[in-house]
């Protein structure tokens, strides 16, 4: 997905400068949390603003053109909206990786009790990377 400008209009989204930068921060590094994401744009963009990072952030949120993955005990990374997946955590590097695990299947196995109706799941799954073991 390298032509960001059609893929934000599909999401009803301007492809401003920022939000260009933005989507080829996330393209390139995949997971990315806010304060490297500011930093990153600083370097482009010398006078933005946090308060505009996050305006543009929460619009693309809202626009489902990006999504967040809160990772307990750390900030909160961005991705560009994929398929059904899952992420494992590196709780010594902080690194993030996409696995597939089908949460969807989970859910819906969950769901067969009427007790409990499931809105939203996410699956971050922690523990030492082969770089930092």
């Amino acid at each position: 997905m390298n032509n960001f400008t059609d893929e934000l209009r599909r999401h009803n989204l301007k492809a401003t400068p920022q939000r260009l930068a933005i989507s080829s921060a996330l393209h390139n590094y995949g997971h990315i949390n806010i304060d490297k994401l500011y930093e990153m744009m600083l370097s482009k963009f010398s006078s933005i603003s946090l308060a505009t990072i996050y305006k543009n952030i929460n619009l693309m949120l809202e626009n489902s053109y990006i999504q967040e993955v809160k990772i307990p005990q750390n900030k909160t990374v961005y991705e560009l909206t994929k398929s059904s997946h899952s992420h494992l955590v590196c709780v010594d590097c902080k690194s993030v990786e996409d696995v597939s695990v089908d949460v969807d299947e989970i859910v819906n196995k969950l769901n067969l009790d009427d007790t409990f109706l499931i809105s939203k799941a996410d699956l971050v799954i922690s523990g030492v990377c082969k770089n930092c073991n």
